[in-house]
């Protein structure tokens, strides 16, 4: 059976850019139009030519994409000028792009409100507008912000917009659900209703998600007819968001109900890559990735509780809807305080360690896992120290240094300059080989003086720890009624500089004490993996 064609359009640096706290730079861009070109996405919009020098920089020097068609946006003209004559859609026209994407008004209460003209005059703005992108040669696409609004205020305005870009030569006119409130039921009614009048294969669906709904609306109109979905990567856009493309992509490619009836222009392999992809804007972003985003998220194959891993061992297919490696994950064992056997072994198996099920040490392992958790300690989310653990369980790690005493003052002071600053000092002693080594660093507060100290007296011995950072620190109060004496726990993330990241964790009712426990497991764990035995 032949299969209908969908084409994914990515806005990611346009209106993912909206995204309170994202700022993309030039290279920046570049590095994620090419990203979203190798998977195979068809359309990539790089943001609105002339509107700020972020976007002009990027379209002054566009990245060459191999099958992505870049996409410069813009709005219709203004009143009362031509269209040769509007310096704002120049700019957008004559940027160096495939295509252009102009958007315009489809409500006529934003007409006579926010425009302030007649509605006729608005049907002619995005007539003149899309004629004038279509002359310039590529494709030329109509944004008819607040569609669903407008259609639901005064339908046949609305498709008389559609259809005034329809004639002037637009090849998509794509329905925008602007403010993000209308649900899936109503999306695939509207939809259902315009593909009467307008072709659907030049329809496109461009939802955002203030009511969550926007991937479930984007499903819905192309259910309807829609063959154009506009969306961004991890869901990024202004107030809560756009349609995440990176939760819709393999609901398209990997769900029957979609995969047996449309095709897309993306490739088993560029599939794979999607979880790289979405960790590499996080990266950019320099932002934590969502650990429960679904398909890609550290823990969207993830089983924690003892049963659900048994069943999962005979047949994935029992709590995993898809095979995380289709998508570019790995199924997860989690082990905590819920934990039985099979959590153990499997767990045990990813850290290369064999065990019978029946080995006294499992059940002893198992012991200590609930024991630890009850005091505090969480390991389903610092895998690192639980492989330490068990190892330590099966007698296989050094001591690779001892620690003897540490100390950490804080200063708050006024500098020579009468700028008020905060100096944190720490002093370390330790045991390195039979060697006591003491050291003193400063650092951006008591656990960063901490690390570099403790660095300071382990680099010469072992350099493999000089491209270790922390890149993430998190402490919880674990009993809340006993104040500043309450149980922390700390956890903390580091990354070597070669795409390795482990996280651990330590417990104490001292913060700092917490932090050396969790940062002593982070370099011993560094070691271990670097393959010193001794």
């Amino acid at each position: 059976m032949t299969r209908e064609r969908l084409y994914l359009f990515d806005t990611t640096l346009r209106d993912g850019a909206q995204t309170q706290g994202v700022d993309f730079s030039v290279q920046d861009k570049r590095t994620i139009a090419e990203a979203l070109d190798r998977i195979g996405i068809d359309y990539v919009e790089g943001g609105w030519p002339g509107a700020n020098p972020t976007d002009s920089g990027f379209f002054a020097a566009p990245p060459a994409l191999a099958r992505a068609r870049l996409i410069a946006f813009g709005m219709t003209k203004r009143s009362g000028r031509s269209a040769a004559n509007d310096p704002g859609l120049a700019a957008v026209l004559d940027a160096r792009a495939q295509g252009t994407c102009l958007v315009g008004k489809s409500w006529d209460f934003h007409v006579t409100l926010a425009l302030g003209i007649t509605l006729e005059e608005n049907l002619r703005l995005i007539g003149e507008s899309i004629a004038a992108a279509a002359a310039r040669g590529g494709e030329a696409m109509f944004d008819a912000e607040h569609f669903f609004d407008g259609y639901k205020a005064n339908p046949d305005y609305a498709l008389a917009c559609l259809k005034a870009a329809e004639a002037a030569g637009a090849r998509w006119m794509v329905l925008c659900d602007t403010n993000g409130g209308t649900l899936p039921h109503e999306v695939e009614r509207i939809v259902g209703e315009v593909v009467r009048r307008v072709p659907g294969e030049r329809l496109g669906i461009h939802a955002h998600n203030d009511t969550e709904n926007a991937v479930a609306n984007s499903l819905a109109a192309i259910r309807a007819g829609a063959r154009q979905v506009q969306g961004t990567l991890n869901g990024l856009g202004e107030r809560c968001g756009n349609a995440n493309l990176v939760s819709l992509i393999p609901s398209l490619m990997l769900k029957p109900a979609y995969a047996e009836r449309f095709e897309t222009g993306i490739a088993e392999d560029g599939l794979r890559h999607l979880t790289q992809l979405s960790r590499l804007l996080d990266e950019l972003l320099n932002r934590a990735p969502n650990r429960h985003a679904a398909y890609v998220g550290a823990a969207a194959f993830a089983h924690k509780g003892g049963l659900h891993v048994s069943a999962v061992e005979k047949d994935p297919r029992t709590y995993e809807h898809v095979p995380p490696e289709a998508v570019g994950n790995r199924r997860h064992i989690l082990v905590s305080d819920q934990a039985g056997r099979s959590n153990i072994l499997s767990r045990l198996r990813e850290a290369g360690i064999e065990l019978d099920a029946r080995h006294p040490k499992v059940a002893r392992l198992l012991e200590e896992v609930k024991e630890r958790e009850f005091q505090g300690y969480a390991y389903d989310g610092a895998e690192a120290s639980f492989e330490l653990l068990a190892r330590r369980a099966l007698e296989s790690v050094p001591d690779y240094f001892r620690l003897q005493s540490f100390r950490v003052i804080d200063e708050r002071r006024w500098n020579a300059r009468g700028d008020l600053v905060t100096l944190s000092e720490a002093t370390i002693k330790v045991d390195v080989g039979g060697t006591t080594m003491m050291t003193v660093a400063e650092g951006n507060g008591p656990v960063n003086a901490l690390d570099a100290a403790l660095r300071k007296a382990l680099i010469p011995v072992f350099p493999e720890l000089e491209g270790i950072r922390l890149t993430d620190y998190k402490v919880r109060i674990l009993t809340p009624q006993d104040g500043t004496k309450a149980i922390t726990r700390v956890m903390i993330t580091s990354s070597d500089g070669a795409g390795e990241s482990w996280a651990t964790v330590g417990v104490s009712p001292n913060v700092i004490d917490a932090s050396y426990n969790a940062l002593h497991d982070s370099l011993t764990y560094k070691l271990w993996r670097a393959g010193r035995r001794g």
